[in-house]
């Protein structure tokens, strides 16, 4: 349905537009409203419209050969979108989610060949609107990269799963062995040995007894925990191993491509290069 004329002030791409051609436009263009997570478009749709966001948020994004979902950017209010299949008649190259409950100015090639004959210069609204997202998506590029599976547990990982780690390791080392040693030694002999000092703890030890089984307790819960993390990271670098072998196939595929394009092209210029070279036979 129409959308309401004031609904288009406020707007970058409207904002050069009188008010009566405001209302004129106001005619042709429809409102939607969206949920949160409903899907406005899939990827490889086809595209008839762009939108602008009115009110709330659309995330856009894409899935690698790895199935992992890349985000592109996400539309806020004024933002527009789905330009790129309206102006080449192609599918759509991303997904268009919406992350909260949000409100969508839909315009059709005839509604933007009117806006832009009304105000051409909404027409560098647009482009800039569309070079910043070619700019992201060339940023995504660049650091798209193999994940560090360290980093990437280190930002998942919460304060106690750190101590735990930290507690695991030190009980795991040279240190740790020759603490117990120290306090075990002196321990017995504080209560065996005549040194001048009350016992406290006779032989056989009670207290010394529960104080151990306290620290293995401990120590057990503590290396379980920091195991199941370890099981956690084993996970994690066997989806970045698969990610990279993906990568890898397709780089050799593009190789490979690559190889066969200059072989097809030097065979071409072998083929001029004979019918421009005399054969020995061929009278001078």
């Amino acid at each position: 349905m129409p959308c309401d004329s004031e609904l288009l002030k406020g707007i970058a791409i409207f904002e050069l537009l009188h008010d009566d051609d405001r209302v004129e436009l106001a005619k042709v263009v429809d409102s939607l409203r969206l949920q949160t997570g409903e899907i406005l478009f899939q990827a490889g749709e086809p595209g008839e419209s762009l939108f602008i966001v009115r009110s709330g948020s659309i995330e856009l994004y894409i899935k690698d050969t790895a199935g992992q979902k890349i985000v592109l950017t996400v539309a806020e209010e004024g933002t527009v979108f789905g330009e790129l299949s309206l102006l080449d008649s192609g599918p759509r190259t991303a997904t268009a989610l919406a992350l909260t409950e949000a409100e969508l100015l839909v315009l059709d090639r005839e509604d933007l060949l009117l806006l832009f004959q009304k105000r051409p210069d909404a027409a560098l609204h647009m482009l800039a609107a569309m070079s910043g997202m070619t700019r992201k998506a060339d940023e995504l590029l660049r650091t798209r990269v193999s994940r560090n599976v360290n980093e990437e547990m280190e930002v998942h990982s919460t304060p106690l799963q750190r101590v735990a780690d930290g507690i695991a390791w030190f009980s795991g080392s040279m240190m740790f062995l020759i603490i117990n040693g120290i306090w075990f030694t002196t321990w017995i002999a504080i209560n065996t040995l005549p040194l001048g000092i009350s016992a406290f703890d006779p032989f056989p030890f009670g207290l010394l007894t529960m104080i151990v089984s306290l620290e293995a307790i401990f120590l057990s819960c503590f290396v379980l925990i920091s195991q199941n993390r370890q099981g956690e990271k084993d996970r994690v670098r066997s989806d970045i191993e698969y990610e990279v072998n993906i990568k890898a196939e397709l780089e050799i595929a593009h190789l490979h491509e690559k190889t066969d394009r200059i072989y097809e092209s030097m065979l071409e210029r072998f083929a001029k290069l004979e019918k421009l070279i005399p054969s020995p036979g061929t009278a001078q």
